[in-house]
């Protein structure tokens, strides 16, 4: 777990990903130089055709596919369909759990853990005919030498549409709901909440929503490591960008504070999604302030538009988000003039969340805008590689897709480091621990990846 005292993949890869970018600030980023899509001189090079016509891979790199939809859990369940976000946490020096969202709403029944729609044991809400909503996450233990999955089970069921999420320190999975559907719309319970998950738990857990951590359209959640507080996205067109500030650290049931984000300087105004005229230009970092959000039960699902009118920014819908060595990286989907994608980078204050924060303010900075579709279009979940390099799930809107792996070195390069021959998207994108293997989700039909290669390459 994360609380390990043997090597954590956090502190190993994103110390490396402190090392490989933080010489940013003097490098094409700090002269507003748009990063280049250059596949010839970035990343492990060109793809080669996978003969099973599933992902493509640079040279010296595999993958294993360890579980699928319909696979026979441990539980006596199968594995659900729609698998998406997804944490990686260690547990020996070989076999790590993986806790994967099943993004399921009501009418994907059929496709979730149970033969039959009822089921028992513990949950969080059910509809009209009883059985649980079939939104939640399994839990699989996997053995990196023997490339075995030992054990996978059920462990969150009667959520809806579990999209994205994120690990904590204290090695749990939060796991987020996309929907804001209400009581009576067909359940029991309000949705749109976020939940956590122990990774260890060798069964379903009790599912309670962190209701202090507000309701919205989740997508994904990051923890800093060094203050214990929660940065949240949400997948809206007009979203906010939010920080948890916890009661107690690492006891998120305690309750805390919701927050969003605004720009420091009132010449930026409030949108940093450069639709119409760039608020932000490739490079330029921009102080941050903090606003106190009320009702963040947010019943009539105008969280994001109250704040806005308190002064907070606009983001582009906000979904996979990474948190680095005191730095931290999240995707707008449909951010930038060509509305293809966005990346951001936030440097959180040496005060965050405490007096004197005023006086050295946390900063954002627009990373990346993508101004083609081959350059990268509409990224979504996001994570790091053992060798500093940013690595985005792409999730195509258009009749047919092509979506990709796109890397992203740190002086601003963008290539393909996988491509997808299935019409769905890549989700969930994750390291071992120990920076050995690159977990992944092919969405639907549902499969996950074990990856390995030259990672420091």
């Amino acid at each position: 777990m994360h609380d390990s005292p043997r090597l954590d993949r956090r502190a190993f890869a994103l110390g490396l990903t402190s090392l490989a970018f933080s010489g940013l600030a003097l490098s094409a980023c700090a002269t507003s130089m748009a990063p280049r899509s250059s596949a010839a001189t970035a990343g492990f090079g060109p793809l080669e055709p996978d003969p099973n016509q599933l992902l493509d891979l640079p040279r010296g790199f595999s993958y294993r596919v360890i579980s699928a939809f319909g696979d026979p859990m441990d539980d006596g369940f199968r594995v659900p369909d729609r698998a998406d976000g997804m944490g990686a946490f260690r547990l020996d020096q070989d076999r790590v759990a993986l806790v994967r969202n099943h993004e399921l709403q009501p009418k994907h029944a059929a496709d979730g853990p149970f033969a039959t729609p009822v089921g028992s044991g513990a949950g969080f809400d059910r509809g009209r005919d009883g059985g649980w909503m079939p939104g939640g996450t399994t839990t699989l233990v996997y053995d990196q030498r023997s490339g075995r999955v030992e054990r996978q089970h059920l462990s969150l069921i009667g959520t809806i549409r579990n999209c994205a999420g994120g690990t904590t320190p204290w090695g749990s999975w939060l796991t987020c709901e996309e929907d804001v559907s209400r009581a009576g719309d067909g359940q029991s319970q309000d949705h749109g909440w976020v939940f956590e998950v122990p990774a260890s738990h060798p069964g379903r857990v009790d599912a309670v929503p962190l209701r202090a951590m507000g309701r919205f359209n989740h997508e994904a959640a990051a923890v800093d490591p060094r203050t214990g507080i929660v940065y949240l996205t949400e997948d809206r067109d007009d979203s906010l960008f939010y920080r948890f500030l916890p009661a107690r650290r690492g006891q998120l049931a305690q309750g805390g504070r919701l927050q969003a984000l605004a720009f420091a300087d009132p010449a930026l105004g409030t949108d940093s999604r450069n639709w119409n005229a760039a608020t932000l230009n490739v490079g330029q970092w921009a102080a941050a302030r903090w606003i106190d959000l009320d009702g963040v039960d947010s019943t009539n699902d105008d969280l994001r538009k109250r704040g806005n009118r308190s002064g907070a920014a606009l983001f582009a819908r906000g979904e996979g988000i990474h948190f680095g060595a005191n730095e931290l990286y999240f995707c707008c989907t449909s951010g930038g003039a060509a509305k293809l994608s966005q990346v951001m980078r936030y440097r959180p204050s040496r005060n965050e969340g405490q007096p004197g924060e005023a006086d050295a303010p946390g900063r954002l900075q627009l990373f990346v805008e993508s101004t083609s579709e081959a350059m990268l279009n509409f990224g979504d979940n996001i994570t790091v590689a053992p060798n500093g390099h940013l690595i985005v799930c792409e999730d195509q809107y258009t009749a047919v897709v092509d979506n990709h792996l796109r890397g992203i070195t740190p002086a601003g390069d963008v290539y393909a480091f996988a491509r997808l021959h299935a019409q769905t998207e890549l989700a969930g994108a994750c390291f071992s621990p120990d920076g050995r293997t690159m977990f992944v989700n092919v969405y639907s039909p549902g499969k996950t990846l074990a990856i390995t290669g030259p990672w420091m390459a």
